[in-house]
């Protein structure tokens, strides 16, 4: 039996789907709850750990409040607009998408365009308007195309000079565009994001499992010939003997969080906030929220991401096409991997890498991407089709899996009942 790359919506429904003739229902509104709520906090907590160095820079204690408040704004805009937008329209836009993102990447690292600060070019700015930073517009734009290239390529993923090969072209361009920044973490997290949908999409395991080891390789070469990274590495291994110097950040991070203790010191009564955390609204915020709100307010932090990346692999899983279960499972491996990039770096679980936490972190560029990106989740859940399928032990994660790997089944009410065999 032919092996199937996409999920298997009831006929009616996938021919209804392919023909335009299926509307978009209702979304998926604890999805949406989650997504508001985690903004909310966003903007609460923006304000809570910026104050003091939005007054120390600018004389305006609400400086970065307003900005994120702005991206909110702008951010929430993007989401209706996507969620109420046809996301199969999106296969037509891939390319164009794409090409804009790639053209301010180059922007970006052309001299007398982006501007530097604190040793990397990674914005653009235009007058007085807020900077632009490239890398978050290319997030969304790679979920996009490579979500439609995928698609497009059908079975040929599994073929080296048809699939793998033109697959890590993309991938590695756009990485060595991001990492001529410099941008380590952002260049790993996309390529997070292309390997895994790479995987969802059928590839070859063995394909996976080279590319990865590439990947790791390409990584540690560049860490140890350029550099990259390293200071953080080595303030991740060994902060306590610099504890001055390069792993100042580290333990600050780790006091400010376990200072709150269960409950917290209060909504705004942070004291490492005042200088002792660098970047405290940025790389920083979860720290601050476990030393206001204590280990119950971050707890519920963490139960909001896994809540939303389980209602979002439901979303994929239910996809009537397989472009929209790309989509949606790009999305979420982008949520997820910045959410664990972040945390683990707060909480000393792996070396700190400057991904912003989702939604949450100050950042409009990245804010506004992102609720973008979820706006197009939300539209993939107002076309989904209901199965009545088994379930499978391992969660959504291994039953989306399990669905785009599967051979075709028949469908059991064609297919005639064998006779009982005699006793």
């Amino acid at each position: 039996m032919a092996r199937a790359n996409v999920l298997n919506p009831p006929t009616v429904g996938r021919l209804a789907f392919q023909t335009g003739e299926r509307h978009g229902g209702a979304p998926d509104w604890p999805l949406i709850a989650a997504i508001l709520t985690l903004t909310l906090i966003g903007l609460i907590f923006v304000f809570s750990s910026s104050f003091a160095v939005g007054q120390q820079l600018f004389g305006d204690p609400q400086h970065f409040a307003i900005r994120q408040l702005l991206g909110a704004g702008i951010g929430t805009i993007a989401f209706l607009f996507f969620a109420y937008f046809d996301y199969r329209r999106l296969r037509f836009w891939s390319p164009i998408v794409m090409a804009a993102a790639v053209l301010l990447l180059l922007a970006v690292i052309t001299p007398g365009v982006g501007f530097e600060q604190n040793g990397a070019r990674r914005w653009i700015q235009i007058g007085s308007a807020p900077p632009v930073q490239p890398s978050e517009v290319a997030k969304l734009a790679i979920v996009i195309y490579v979500a439609a290239w995928l698609t497009s390529r059908g079975d040929a993923i599994r073929h080296v000079t048809l699939g793998v090969i033109p697959f890590a072209a993309i991938i590695g361009f756009v990485g060595f565009l991001i990492m001529a920044e410099p941008d380590l973490g952002t260049a790993v997290t996309i390529t997070v994001i292309g390997g895994g949908m790479f995987f969802v999409a059928g590839a070859a395991l063995k394909h996976i499992l080279v590319m990865t080891l590439s990947g790791a390789g390409v990584l540690f070469a560049i860490i140890g010939i350029f550099g990259y990274g390293l200071d953080r590495f080595t303030q991740f291994v060994s902060a306590e003997s610099n504890p001055e110097g390069g792993g100042f950040q580290v333990l600050q991070l780790l006091i400010a969080l376990g200072s709150g203790g269960l409950t917290g010191v209060g909504l705004g009564e942070s004291r490492q906030k005042f200088f002792y955390v660098p970047s405290a609204h940025t790389d920083g915020v979860f720290a601050i929220i476990g030393e206001e709100v204590g280990f119950l307010g971050a707890g519920l932090i963490l139960l909001l991401f896994v809540f939303l990346i389980y209602r979002g692999l439901r979303i994929a899983q239910k996809a009537p096409d397989q472009f929209g279960t790309l989509l949606a499972v790009g999305i979420v491996i982008w949520i997820a991997t910045q959410a664990f990039f972040n945390i683990g770096g707060v909480t000393r679980s792996i070396p700190l890498t400057g991904i912003p936490l989702p939604f949450i972190s100050f950042g409009s560029s990245a804010l506004i991407s992102t609720l973008a990106g979820a706006g197009i989740l939300v539209s993939v859940s107002r076309y989904s089709i209901e199965r009545n399928e088994p379930k499978h032990d391992g969660g959504p994660a291994k039953r989306l899996r399990d669905y785009v790997r599967r051979p075709e089944r028949p469908n059991p009410a064609e297919t005639p009942r064998a006779e009982e065999e005699p006793a």
